[in-house]
């Protein structure tokens, strides 16, 4: 049985462990995946021992702590004993979202010589981490043939998402990271352009969960 992430319990098959049978490019992903994560929790150490904003500092310590839990339990496949993952969204309205660069910060030169880094320098880095950890995982998941590796590395590209959008909320609310956007004439050509299938029938789109789609 499945947890709510699709994750599967432990295998009890041979007291308890999971059974090892994993192809030669699952096991170099996963061990890439698994080196990426260590490095990762002690570059959030550094971001967090720099870090002077509290609520920044606060979603750094937050991050490290899921991605630990995430290195874990690939240790835990790696070694035999399986995982089973309960799962709880974070909030994302912490913070309003700005549409727009009206309110954007303009950004200072970069120093070549610096010896700590500014808050908008370590929220950047991290959203780029979790940004390119989602990417990754989820490429790493489309090529595995073993249907609990498959789900774990699911489960870490979901969670680096979450992660980066947390981030991203930070920096938008700090004016350092403004979404554009069109004219509201632009906005009603692109949704426009598409026009909806002729041919569903009603129940179909109603199994599909699209019936109120226009």
């Amino acid at each position: 049985m499945k947890n709510i992430l699709g994750i599967f319990p432990v295998n009890s098959t041979h007291g308890g462990r999971y059974n090892m049978n994993f192809a030669a490019h699952e096991l170099l992903e996963t061990s890439e995946a698994l080196r990426t994560k260590a490095a990762e929790i002690e570059q959030h150490g550094v971001f967090v021992n720099q870090c002077n904003d509290q609520t920044l500092k606060n979603i750094l310590t937050k991050h490290q702590h899921q991605m630990m839990n995430l290195y874990q339990q690939g240790i835990n496949m790696m070694t035999g004993k399986g995982v089973e993952v309960t799962h709880q969204a974070p909030n994302f309205n912490a913070h309003q979202i700005t549409m727009g660069i009206q309110n954007q910060t303009t950004m200072s030169a970069p120093s070549a010589n610096t010896q700590s880094l500014s808050d908008q320098t370590i929220a950047t880095l991290a959203l780029c981490t979790h940004k390119s950890g989602s990417m990754m995982g989820m490429q790493w998941a489309n090529e595995c043939v073993d249907p609990q590796l498959r789900m774990y590395h699911v489960n870490c590209a979901n969670m680096c998402q979450e992660m980066s959008y947390e981030i991203w909320t930070w920096m938008n609310h700090n004016g350092y990271y403004q979404p554009p956007t069109f004219s509201q004439t632009q906005v009603s050509q692109m949704t426009g352009m598409f026009q909806p299938v002729t041919n569903m029938q009603p129940t179909m789109m109603n199994n599909y969960g699209i019936n109120n789609i226009q």
